[in-house]
């Protein structure tokens, strides 16, 4: 088991590469978060971010280098990011070992200490 509090796979890597090409973000940052939201209560943030703030944990992963603020690490702790293809396209997949609840898109959970703020789907 990695010590890393999020374990991006190499698939994931690879496609955040291409994104960040595509938009001409080379050499960004990739910023994991969770913010209050979704139908569970939380919601994941994936975003190219150019400053590492104060208490942010950095790390480096297939060469992408990913900033976490302290305060959702916690909640993201041991999750992993992969992208997978399929015939309907491609998609980021987030596994999160602390998710007690999630709803049908994927995109949203609750553990068992952070509940958020749930909406309607």
């Amino acid at each position: 088991m990695s010590n890393e509090v999020v374990i991006l796979t190499e698939a994931a890597a690879l496609h955040i590469k291409e994104m960040m090409k595509h938009n001409e973000e080379e050499g960004a940052l990739l910023r994991v978060s969770v913010k209050g939201g979704g139908c569970s209560g939380l919601s994941y943030g994936m975003g190219f971010d150019h400053e590492v703030k104060e208490n942010d944990l950095q790390s480096e992963q297939h060469g992408i280098q990913i900033l976490i603020d302290n305060e959702d690490a916690p909640i993201l702790k041991g999750t992993k990011i992969d992208f997978k293809q399929s015939l309907m396209g491609g998609g980021f997949t987030i596994e999160n070992p602390n998710a007690i609840a999630s709803c049908g898109c994927g995109s949203s959970f609750r553990t068992a200490t952070a509940t958020g703020t749930p909406e309607e789907c």
